[in-house]
């Protein structure tokens, strides 16, 4: 289950790193999760790719 019920379409999007972490940081924020949106930020670049979608997953209902 994730942290919040902001939605993030991934599915049929560009899914490079920087994009997937932009778009979801962007979700966040504009759902009024700025604290939290650094938080994620913080957390999915302390791995690769894996990390990045797991954490991903775990902030945000992916489409």
């Amino acid at each position: 289950m994730p942290k919040t019920n902001v939605k993030v379409k991934l599915v049929g999007e560009d899914g490079n790193c920087y994009a997937i972490l932009g778009r979801t940081k962007k979700a966040l924020e504009r759902a009024g999760y700025k604290e939290l949106a650094e938080q994620y930020i913080k957390e999915a670049t302390a791995g690769d790719y894996d990390n990045l979608l797991r954490v991903t997953m775990g902030y945000v209902e992916t489409e």
